[in-house]
């Protein structure tokens, strides 16, 4: 009998079907990984979400409504769907925020599914740190698959433990800033990215862009910062003929600008009479806030925007515009203490990371994850580092998830590759230098765990003499028990830092990291958090502000220098008496400015109504404005006043000015207003001055009702009835 070979087709998919058959089904997989793996690995992954979602959510209502500014955006869209829309900061949709309302949408469903509260408010940030933390296992994970299954998971878990310990993650992903959302979203993009590689997957690269649109929903052109790095990626690396990559990449640029430009047509095609005004624009469009204040002014300064090394420190570290330009400022004071513990390991992994690669394909996924994890923390990193407008240190979460991807990628291939000199090499500096800048941090608040400096810097720099020790073939496993040694020694310091700072209650527009009354002098000195100048924020709960441009007599924004308003100098202004909208007193000591913590306006002690958290409206004016039936219940000077008066009255309040000086309402539409009844009461600053409020309309506004109404003292509160002429 004449026998025949088995077709090499059918040999294939008995392959096929015998990996298949080998395979999981779709939910063990999801929990247990794959068979070849070992029994920890994923059972490891979800004790890392699970331990990310406790330490985030534990007592996540210490901070209250955190940012009273974007809290009270959110009550305003629990009770309008055009507020929601809009983004406005009150329910009667008199203004906007100074952001896009992508961030805002998030939390408004949480709260309008919750109830609204501190828990609803902030719980969909917390979700999203674990949610982050799992997309950079993945992707990482991804990248790592060639060198090895256990080398991969090992790194990726790396990956995802870096990013819940960094510090401003745990600060930013427990506070309703927009940042939280816009970290999930570009690491979701990054993903993507990812996924797009193994077959040029065009459809993996248009959800990319998605991500992005939806990210320039969130911040405008932060969010943008990353897309050179996946285009880049995956032009070269995936696996698919160049003219496929560039039909992908064109897709994926379609999808980002549809995702990110249908609101942006919508409000554009709104007619402007009968929708909120912009806040931060000067003419009431989106496109202004998008090329200046938002966009090119945070780069160049001008638009609303500060010297980001000026402010009002004349350009020292330490200031909250992130201290003087350079390739310092990332590791410089606050900034340094938020982002920068494990930098130096990440770009010694970036690297020596592409010399173990050497001269792989193109294609190869481990370099295209040192690619694209380096793009993201080059690019974002450089702009930080120079740019000229308003920055503050809190932004540098943007940076935690390219930091974690380096750290997990390139320490996984300099694992692989311990067997060579450069491989031990690279570990052994990425191990010592991160003890001795964690040792350097640590420095800068003595008093906080004092022993901790010294285990560090002793026990990373014995670590790595054990990796260098271990070249000497009869010593190698010294490289094994250095490596997970100087692991535990180099995540000591920023683990801490970040278990210390979700701890801390922190408010206002400007928090920042550490335990309670910790200094940030930093690593370039610039006195005590908050106010530059020593306004101590304790904790980071700080209510300290700087100038971020100053203001004409039009009351539009004008170019960089850190001026303040007129009216915000420092000081009260003349003919105020201390005491902030809602009747708590202050001194005032800051500027008007930009919100998501961009320039701030705050007092030292005083009500949050001014900073972003503090003191709550007096009773005898919450009672008033409470049975005021108006549109507006009553009209204040600014918008973190109005914020805070919103939240503790639950009405609509107008805020004049809005955040940045905006030149909304004009005197003839106010008086437009007070006639139809429209707004119950006005609520003094003293003068003119205010958050947002320092310009000549908001001046002006404030005279004619004081020529032409009566005033009354209630909670220690100048208060006009304007249903009450003289």
């Amino acid at each position: 009998m004449t026998t025949y070979p088995i077709p090499v087709t059918d040999r294939r998919e008995t392959a096929r079907t015998d990996a298949r058959d080998r395979r999981r089904k779709p939910l063990a997989r999801l929990f247990l990984g794959e068979r070849e793996d070992a029994r920890w690995l994923r059972p490891a992954f979800w004790a890392l979400l699970a331990l990310t979602a406790v330490v985030y959510l534990w007592d996540l209502s210490v901070s209250g409504y955190a940012n009273s500014f974007y809290a009270a955006a959110v009550q305003a869209g629990t009770k309008s769907w055009e507020a929601f829309f809009f983004g406005s900061l009150d329910s009667s949709n008199f203004i906007t925020v100074d952001k896009p309302p992508a961030s805002l949408w998030v939390m408004v469903l949480s709260a309008r599914l919750l109830g609204f509260s501190s828990f609803s408010l902030l719980l969909p940030q917390a979700l999203m740190a674990v949610g982050s933390v799992a997309l950079v296992w993945g992707t990482v994970r991804r990248t790592l698959a060639r060198v090895g299954t256990t080398t991969a998971n090992v790194g990726a878990l790396l990956a995802g433990f870096v990013v819940a310990a960094t510090p401003a993650a745990a600060l930013m992903f427990r506070f309703d800033n927009p940042d939280a959302l816009l970290v999930f979203l570009m690491t979701a993009g990054a993903y993507c990215t990812v996924r797009a590689l193994p077959k040029g997957s065009w459809k993996w690269i248009a959800l990319a862009g998605v991500a992005l649109g939806f990210a320039f929903l969130t911040k405008m052109l932060q969010g943008l910062l990353v897309l050179p790095a996946f285009g880049l990626v995956y032009l070269f690396a995936a696996r698919t003929s160049w003219g496929r990559r560039v039909v992908g990449l064109l897709i994926a640029a379609g999808s980002l600008v549809v995702s990110a430009g249908w609101w942006v047509v919508a409000v554009w095609l709104w007619p402007a009479e009968s929708r909120p005004y912009i806040g931060g624009s000067t003419n009431n469009t989106v496109l202004d806030l998008v090329f200046g204040y938002n966009g090119l002014g945070r780069i160049f300064g001008g638009s609303g925007n500060g010297g980001g090394g000026g402010g009002m420190t004349g350009g020292t570290a330490g200031s909250s515009f992130g201290g003087s330009t350079g390739l310092n400022r990332l590791f410089s004071s606050e900034m340094g203490l938020e982002i920068s513990w494990l930098l130096p390991a990440a770009l010694i992994a970036l690297i020596v990371g592409l010399v173990v690669v050497g001269r792989r394909h193109l294609a190869d996924p481990a370099r295209a994850g040192l690619v694209l994890w380096g793009g993201w923390l080059l690019v974002t990193g450089l702009v930080f580092s120079y740019m000229s407008g308003t920055i503050h240190p809190y932004y540098t979460v943007a940076l935690a998830p390219a930091i974690a991807g380096l750290v997990g990628t390139g320490g996984a291939l300099l694992w692989h590759a311990r067997e060579r000199f450069v491989g031990r090499l690279g570990l052994a500096a990425m191990i010592g230098i991160t003890a001795f800048w964690g040792w350097c941090l640590l420095n800068e608040n003595p008093t906080w765990l004092p022993w901790l400096r010294w285990v560090m810097l002793a026990g990373g720099l014995l670590s790595a003499a054990l990796v260098v020790i271990g070249s000497v073939p009869s010593l190698r496993k010294l490289v094994t028990v250095g490596v997970l040694a100087g692991t535990l020694f180099g995540l000591s310091g920023t683990t801490a830092y970040a278990l210390a700072t979700t701890t801390v209650a922190h408010s206002g527009s400007i928090p920042s990291v550490g335990p309670a009354g910790s200094s940030s002098g930093g690593m370039g000195g610039g006195g005590t958090r908050g106010m530059p100048g020593g306004a101590d924020g304790l904790g980071g709960s700080t209510s300290g502000s700087e100038s971020s441009g100053s203001t004409s007599d039009d009351g539009s924004q004008q170019g960089p220098g850190g001026t303040p308003p007129e009216g915000m100098t420092g000081e009260a202004p003349e003919g105020a008496d201390g005491t902030a909208p809602g009747g708590a007193s202050g001194t005032t000591e800051g500027s008007t400015g930009t919100t998501d913590g961009t320039a701030e306006g705050s007092t030292d002690g005083a009500p949050s109504g001014m900073g972003g958290g503090g003191s709550t409206t007096s009773s005898a004016l919450q009672k008033l404005l409470e049975a005021s039936d108006a549109k507006w219940a009553a009209a204040v000077n600014g918008s973190q006043s109005a914020a805070q008066l919103e939240l503790d009255t639950d009405t609509a309040v107008m805020a004049i000015g809005g955040w940045s000086s905006d030149p909304a309402p004009t005197l003839a539409e106010f008086k437009a207003w007070v006639a139809a009844g429209d707004i119950g009461y006005y609520v003094s600053s003293g003068s003119g001055g205010g958050m947002g409020g320092g310009s000549s309309t908001a001046s002006a506004i404030q005279e004619w009702v004081a020529a032409n109404f009566s005033s009354t003292t209630v909670g220690g509160q100048t208060v006009y009835d304007l249903s009450s002429t003289k």
